[in-house]
């Protein structure tokens, strides 16, 4: 499987609200130890989970060119894959599974139904929150707050583990473990 992680390149992004599809591929690629390496407009790395092959791939043509970069990746490597990416729609460190839809407003997940000329692959909305008096736009590409600085380890860790779950038991028990609001029953469980 390969899961791509939606952001925008560079040191000014890094730590924005729009960056947490590179996040939580970072988080996955720490914990299963694992570097990633420059291919031509992205970062790639390659590993093993359950004796299954495992690619994480970091689009670098910008958060509205992904779907330029994963329609190249599966030409070049067809498989299964999962796309992660931020959420305005949805309370701040929720998760939401889904194995299709439409963009939802989200310039990056436009980008790849218009570049693969479908809908129809599994995606995990990690919420934001919306904004409060500021422009959307402005909104994603601001920092995390104090807060929620404070909540993003945890918040991450659990990106990575819904992630690991699709890839290991499938996208019905990952979306049945994670599509749980923050601190309800069943999104701490082991």
């Amino acid at each position: 499987m390969t899961i791509f992680g939606l952001g925008n390149p560079t040191a000014k992004y890094a730590l924005t609200r729009h960056n947490l599809g590179f996040m939580t591929v970072d988080t996955i690629a720490r914990r299963l130890k694992t570097r990633f390496h420059h291919r031509p407009d992205r970062f790639l790395a390659r590993t093993l989970i359950e004796g299954k092959q495992l690619i994480l791939v970091k689009p670098l043509l910008y958060m509205n060119n992904s779907g330029v970069v994963i329609k190249e990746q599966l030409a070049e490597q067809p498989d299964e894959f999962l796309v992660v990416l931020d959420d305005l729609a949805l309370p701040f460190g929720t998760l939401r599974l889904r194995p299709q839809g439409s963009d939802g407003g989200h310039k990056g997940l436009a980008s790849i139904i218009a570049h693969l000329g479908t809908d129809d692959f599994p995606r995990l909305r990690v919420g934001i929150g919306s904004p409060v008096n500021c422009d959307p736009t402005e909104f994603v590409l601001s920092p995390f707050t104090e807060e929620e600085t404070a909540l993003l380890p945890d918040i991450l860790e659990r990106a990575a583990d819904a992630c690991l779950m699709v890839v290991t038991a499938g996208l019905q028990k990952a979306m049945t473990r994670f599509n749980t609001p923050v601190g309800s029953a069943g999104t701490n469980q082991n």
